[in-house]
């Protein structure tokens, strides 16, 4: 039982570290925030498909990057509980490949329009509307359709064919 435990703590903080320096990598072209994200780190939320440590791991992962690359603190909040949601519904759809990679991108669609335009003050008007909340959720959609579902299914793909070795199923 101990062994499991170990395993499964040191799972989500390699998980959570990689989310970092990924986040970091994309941070530097400028493509971690903003109104436009593509933040290939989020692709890690598929990974609840394999094992439940990564749910933590990329909760930790995202709200570490947050911190360290200076988000606000509605960003911090608000943005890690997206992750942390679209993790968690990415672990309750793990029987279903193809629905897994979904919850990551409905969650921030939902969340991070709000983050940008209340947390860091970005508008978007026309014609004097603001319609700053259905722009980002485009965006933001966009950016994580990309990471999420194509990138996701990538890594899903690709971690399939080794999944024994990296997430056993009993220690």
């Amino acid at each position: 039982m101990r062994n499991k435990q170990v395993v499964t703590i040191v799972q989500a903080a390699m998980i959570a570290a990689i989310y970092v320096v990924l986040t970091f990598l994309v941070s530097t072209i400028g493509l971690a925030s903003g109104a436009m994200q593509v933040r290939i780190s989020e692709a890690l939320t598929v990974l609840p498909y394999f094992t439940s440590a990564a749910v933590p791991g990329v909760f930790v992962g995202c709200l570490l990057a947050n911190v360290l690359t200076g988000a606000s603190v509605y960003d911090v909040v608000f943005g890690s509980l997206a992750t942390l949601l679209g993790a968690v519904g990415t672990y309750l759809l793990r029987r279903h490949r193809f629905l897994c990679t979904l919850p990551p991108v409905i969650a921030n669609m939902l969340i991070i329009p709000f983050v940008l335009r209340y947390g860091y003050g970005l508008v978007m008007e026309y014609r004097g509307h603001d319609l700053s909340i259905p722009f980002y959720m485009l965006t933001v959609g966009a950016g994580e359709v990309i990471c999420c579902c194509m990138l996701g299914s990538l890594l899903l793909r690709a971690l399939e064919r080794v999944r024994g070795a990296l997430f056993p199923a009993r220690l």
